[in-house]
């Protein structure tokens, strides 16, 4: 599950898989004392419960944590917790594409950010329906999939609610795009094939969980895994 609450990264590991602890700048356990200046860096909890993973959130979610780069939380209870931490929040699912065409990536420019098109799924509509459906909405093009992505999870208010939601990314193929253009009525400015360089290079400008799907798709590419 990988869950970004303000753009910044929480990830929670099972106490059985492998961590090297030398890759973070601070490792705590759950009854060693903290505050929000001391979270700086990639941040690893260990022992985590219930009732530090809610104060976590809850820091995360009022405090402006410009330091904290991400929080890795290791628990036993991977799946309790998971489930503890969804019930905090009203889930809404969503579903989007990474377009290919001849090796570029399709960005698209929103609100001031590099994002990858994406909407909410429909009542009774299939996931990857509804990931077609948006990508050909925003942008005005033809797509057909070719594989999947891991899903993201980010969370945000909305009239006084606590929202989490869960995007399910695909990649996809272009098929057409000699009508391509942004969606305006969804605050689109501009949709652009990049190169992988061009996509790295303005990946500063787009949220974490943007990041997080595009390294995915070419880390697997430089592998050999996603054409």
């Amino acid at each position: 599950m990988n869950v970004f609450i303000n753009d910044i990264p929480l990830i929670i590991k099972k106490s059985s898989e492998k961590i090297f602890k030398h890759k973070y700048d601070l490792v705590l356990g759950k009854d060693e004392q903290f505050t929000s200046k001391d979270l700086v860096g990639d941040v690893l909890f260990k022992d985590v419960d219930s009732v530090l993973i809610d104060r976590l959130a809850r820091l995360m979610e009022v405090k402006k944590l410009k330091k904290l780069e991400s929080l890795t939380l290791v628990t036993d209870k991977k799946k309790k917790l998971i489930e503890h931490l969804k019930d905090q929040f009203k889930i809404i699912k969503a579903a989007g594409g990474l377009v290919i065409k001849d090796g570029k990536i399709l960005m698209i420019y929103r609100l001031g950010m590099w994002d990858l098109p994406k909407g909410k799924i429909k009542k009774t509509e299939e996931t990857s329906l509804a990931a077609i459906r948006e990508v050909e909405e925003e942008c005005n093009i033809k797509v057909a999939i070719t594989g999947e992505l891991p899903n993201t999870w980010h969370s945000y208010a909305y009239k006084g609610n606590k929202i989490l939601k869960k995007t399910n990314w695909y990649t996809m193929q272009c098929l057409d795009d000699s009508l391509m253009k942004p969606q305006a009525e969804e605050f689109i400015e501009e949709v652009r094939f990049m190169t992988p360089d061009e996509v790295l290079e303005v990946l500063p400008e787009s949220y974490a969980s943007i990041q997080f799907v595009i390294r995915d798709y070419l880390k697997a590419v430089k592998k050999g895994g996603k054409g």
